[in-house]
C-alpha cells in the first residue's frame, strides 16, 4: 500500500470515527441492556414468567372476554408474544360490520396480562426495558429521522471497520500482545484500543452490517418499488412476506366459531417442537372466517423454522402456508438470520451476557479511539486556538456519553422505588437527567474527573439497583433464587458484576502509575594521550 493511499485510510478512518463516536456510544451502551429488554421489563413489574417464546394463554376465553365488552363480528384480530413478557399484544381490526355503529366498528390496540386478563395501552405498558431498547435506535427522534440516524450511524461504523482494518492490517496480530499500561498516553490508549478492538471485530462485524440493513432498509428497496413493482408497495411487501394475507367477508354469520386453542394444538401436534407465536382470525363470525397459526421451531431442534397454516373456520379444512420443517427459503435466511444474529437470542442467557460484555467493550473501543485523537493533536506546535477546540470537542463527548453510566442505574433505582410505568416518568428521569449531569461535566472541563466520577457515580447507584428492588418487593436475589424468577436474579446479578467493575476500574484510576525504571546506557571512557 502507497503512503498516500495508506493516509487518506487512517484519515477516513479517524473522521469517520469521531464524527459518529457519541451517536455510535448511545447505541451500543443502551444496545448492551437492549439484550436483556425482557429481563429489565419483568425485574420492574416483579414478574415471573415461565413460558417463553410462544403463546402461554388460552385464546377463546379471552375472545369471549372481549365479545363481553364490544362486537367482535366481521374484524380481524391478531394475538402476538413478540417479548417473554406476561403479556401479549391485541390488534383489533377496524369491524366489516355495517351495522354497527362508528364507535363499536372501531379498531383497537392493547396489551393482555395472560396472568390476570387485565388491558393496558401502549403508553401504560412503556417499561424501562422498552425505553432503552427503542433509544438504541434513536426511536425517542420522531420518525423517520431517528431510525435513519441509528442507520447511517451503522454503515458508517462498518466503513471505520474496515478502514481499521486495512489500515492496521500489519500491525494487528503483534499489537494484539502488546500492552504497556505505564507508557505515555497515547500508546496505552492505542494499545487498548487495538486489543479490545481485535477482541469485538466480530461481534461488531455483525452489528454493523444487520443495523445499518434493520435502518436502512426502506431506503434500499426504494428503488426496486419504482423499477421491479412499478411503484406498487403492497405487491413488494406481499412478496417479501412482511404482510398478511387479505380475505373478503361474506357479510353472512357462521354458526360455529371454532376453539381457537383446539387449531393451536392442532398445530402443534403436526409440527413438534413448534412454538407459536402469531395468531391471527380474518372475519371473525363470518362465513369466511380464518385462522392463521404463526410460529417457530423451538432453536433447539431448528435455528430458521419459520412457518404457519391457515384453517378455514367454516370446513375445518387447513392449508399450509410454510412447512416449518422444510427447506428454508433464501428470503427466510436472510430475513430471520439476520434478526437472530442481531438480537442473539437464540442460544439463551450465555450468548446474552457474552454479547452484553462485548457491547460495553465496545463502548470502551470508542472512547479510546477518541482519546486517542486528542492526544495524537496536543502538541505544542498546534496553535493555542485549535488545541482549546479539539480539547472542548473530547470533553463534550466524554461529558456526554460517560455520564450515561449513573443515570441509567438511577433510573433503575427510580422506576422501581416509585414503582412507576409510563413513558413520561422514564423519559424526565432519563433525559433530564442525562442533560443535567453532562452539562455539569462539560462545565468542571476536566476529563480525568469526568472518568473517575461517572465510574463512581455508576458503581455506587449500581450497587442500589438489586437493594431497591429487594426493599420494595422483596425480590432479594436469593429469594428471586429460590422462587425461580430467573429473569429478576439476572438483572440483578448483571449490576452487581457491572458496578464491581465500575468499582475496581476506579479504584485502580486513583492509584499512582510507577514509575518506569530506566536502564542507563554504559559510557565508555577513552583515554587520550
Amino acid at each position: 500500500m502507497g503512503q498516500r493511499t495508506y493516509n487518506i485510510l487512517l484519515h477516513t478512518h479517524t473522521v469517520s470515527g469521531i464524527v459518529i463516536s457519541v451517536a455510535l456510544y448511545v447505541i451500543f451502551f443502551a444496545g448492551s441492556f437492549s439484550f436483556f429488554r425482557d429481563e429489565i421489563a419483568n425485574w420492574q413489574r416483579g414478574h415471573k414468567v415461565s413460558i417463553k417464546d410462544k403463546i402461554s394463554v388460552p385464546i377463546s376465553p379471552v375472545l369471549d372476554s372481549l365479545a363481553s365488552e364490544k362486537p367482535l363480528q366481521g374484524r380481524d384480530i391478531e394475538f402476538r408474544h413478540y417479548y417473554n413478557e406476561r403479556k401479549i399484544s391485541v390488534n383489533l381490526g377496524a369491524s366489516k360490520d355495517t351495522l354497527l355503529s362508528e364507535t363499536e366498528r372501531a379498531r383497537a390496540f392493547f396489551y393482555l396480562d395472560t396472568h390476570d386478563l387485565g388491558t393496558t395501552d401502549y403508553i401504560g405498558n412503556y417499561s424501562l426495558g422498552e425505553f432503552l431498547y427503542r433509544l438504541h435506535f434513536f426511536a425517542q427522534i420522531p420518525y423517520p429521522f431517528g431510525y435513519y440516524l441509528s442507520g447511517f450511524v451503522a454503515f458508517f461504523f462498518l466503513f471505520a471497520i474496515v478502514t481499521g482494518i486495512i489500515v492496521h492490517w500489519k500491525k494487528i496480530i503483534p499489537n494484539f500482545y502488546l500492552f504497556r499500561p505505564w507508557a505515555k498516553m497515547k500508546t496505552l490508549w492505542t494499545d487498548a484500543h487495538t486489543a479490545l478492538g481485535v477482541i469485538g471485530l466480530p461481534f461488531q462485524l455483525v452489528y454493523a452490517v444487520t443495523g445499518a440493513f434493520f435502518m436502512l432498509k426502506l431506503i434500499v428497496v426504494a428503488p426496486s418499488v419504482l423499477t421491479l413493482y412499478k411503484g406498487d408497495q403492497t405487491k413488494m411487501y406481499e412478496e417479501l412476506e412482511y404482510g398478511h394475507p387479505v380475505f373478503e367477508a361474506d357479510h353472512k354469520p357462521l354458526r360455529h366459531i371454532p376453539n381457537i386453542d383446539g387449531l393451536i394444538a392442532e398445530t402443534q401436534e403436526k409440527w413438534k417442537d413448534f412454538m407459536v407465536t402469531e395468531v391471527h382470525i380474518f372475519n371473525y363470525g363470518d362465513t369466511n372466517m380464518q385462522v392463521s397459526v404463526n410460529g417457530q421451531m423451538d432453536y433447539k431442534s431448528k435455528l430458521n423454522g419459520v412457518g404457519h397454516i391457515i384453517y378455514k373456520a367454516l370446513d375445518g379444512s387447513s392449508t399450509v402456508v410454510k412447512d416449518p420443517t422444510g427447506t428454508s427459503s433464501y428470503l427466510d435466511g436472510v430475513k430471520n438470520m439476520l434478526f437472530r444474529l442481531h438480537f442473539g437470542d437464540y442460544a439463551g442467557y450465555g450468548l446474552r451476557v457474552i454479547s452484553f460484555i462485548l457491547g460495553l467493550v465496545s463502548c470502551f473501543v470508542i472512547i479510546s479511539g477518541v482519546l486517542i485523537w486528542l492526544t495524537a493533536r496536543d502538541k505544542k506546535n498546534l496553535p493555542e486556538k485549535k488545541r482549546h477546540f479539539n480539547e472542548g470537542v473530547v470533553r463534550y463527548y466524554l461529558a456526554i456519553c460517560l455520564s450515561m453510566y449513573p443515570i441509567t442505574a438511577f433510573t433503575f433505582i427510580m422506576v422501581k422505588a416509585f414503582d412507576a410505568e409510563g413513558k413520561t416518568m422514564i423519559y424526565y428521569c432519563y433525559f433530564l437527567g442525562w442533560l443535567l449531569l453532562s452539562v455539569y461535566f462539560i462545565l468542571r472541563k476536566n476529563n480525568g474527573l469526568t472518568h473517575r466520577y461517572c465510574l463512581l457515580w455508576g458503581s455506587i447507584l449500581g450497587f442500589f439497583v438489586p437493594i431497591t428492588n429487594g426493599m420494595v418487593s422483596g425480590n432479594w436475589p436469593w429469594v428471586a433464587m429460590a422462587e425461580g424468577k430467573h429473569d429478576i436474579l439476572l438483572v440483578d446479578l448483571l449490576w452487581i458484576f457491572l458496578s464491581t467493575a465500575g468499582l475496581w476500574v476506579y479504584m485502580k484510576s486513583r492509584q499512582k502509575p510507577k514509575k518506569a525504571h530506566l536502564k542507563k546506557a554504559k559510557t565508555k571512557t577513552i583515554s587520550v594521550g
